[in-house]
């Protein structure tokens, strides 16, 4: 099977690495690794309030929120007006943890927009975790897919072909010849538009180890951690597998999001779609964040 599948099985499957393990005991987040993390993001959220006019309900939602740490940082920092109106939601696969703050709610998938939810979405290093297929380019140029074992060998597979095709040749063409290697970034992109139109006004954020179309990286990132150390990726349940996230195609595909919402808005108003600004393209190094207002 791809990486794809074969990732999906082994973190979120039935005794997945993510629904049995506590991720902060394999690998840091800045989440974990100071307070002053939840203090920004508490920072961030009240300019988001004030944008907003300070509405009644105000949503904070973090998504892959791993044991409930960043909203729990973000609850303890924020002043006691502005936590009477704060509304938290984590979104997190693995189940709920014991004696979590009962303000937060707990669910596995994302708030629909019928929710209507206006605030602040954050998703730290959530994109890097949604598997995705890995291509190899093969001595005639064309990609085709890995298919990875259950001890983490590889085998080239068929081409790679459709949507996904069409993915490689706009976000990762093979310009370095023969045996160099793309991770398929079509599910994370879908993915940020899903959490785009979660929120109704706001401001959506991802966080993430990633890279541009102009600094794609060879040999891909694909890779495991267990306990703290970067370990061959084996999709048996026994490690994270992680691989770098393309945050430019995920950041046109949060934009063509908002930007189809207003058009769909300013259609049944009968009025001409507002421009969609505030949204910006990640720019170089190693760490990106991509904002979008809502």
């Amino acid at each position: 099977m791809g990486w794809r599948q074969a990732t999906e099985r082994a973190l979120y499957g039935p005794g997945g690495f993510y629904l049995r393990e506590r991720p902060a005991s394999h690998f840091r987040t800045s989440v974990h690794a100071s307070p002053l993390f939840a203090d920004a993001v508490a920072e961030l959220l009240a300019r988001v309030d004030r944008a907003l006019g300070r509405p009644a309900d105000l949503a904070l939602v973090d998504v892959g929120a791993g044991r409930g740490e960043l909203l729990t940082g973000v609850l303890a920092a924020v002043p006691p007006a502005l936590g009477a109106r704060l509304r938290p939601y984590a979104v997190e696969r693995a189940a709920r943890p014991g004696g979590l703050d009962p303000r937060i709610v707990w669910r596995r998938g994302l708030p629909a927009p019928e929710e209507g939810l206006r605030g602040l979405l954050f998703a730290n290093e959530w994109l890097d975790n949604i598997p995705v297929d890995v291509a190899e380019t093969d001595p005639r140029g064309a990609p085709r897919l890995v298919l990875a074992g259950p001890d983490g060998r590889e085998t080239l597979g068929g081409p790679v072909t459709g949507p996904d095709a069409e993915w490689l040749r706009r976000w990762w063409p093979a310009d370095s010849g023969p045996g160099t290697r793309a991770e398929i970034g079509r599910p994370r992109d879908a993915a940020w538009a899903r959490a785009v139109r979660a929120l109704e006004s706001g401001l959506a954020v991802a966080a993430d180890y990633a890279h541009t179309r102009a600094s794609r990286p060879p040999q891909g990132t694909l890779t495991g951690f267990r306990a703290g150390r970067e370990v061959p990726p084996v999709p048996d349940g026994s490690c994270d597998i992680t691989a770098h996230v393309a945050l430019d195609a995920c950041a046109e595909a949060g934009r063509r999001t908002v930007a189809e919402r207003d058009a769909r808005e300013g259609a049944r108003r009968g009025a001409r779609p507002a421009a969609a600004d505030g949204r910006r393209e990640p720019g170089p190094g190693a760490r990106r964040e991509s904002g979008g207002e809502a």
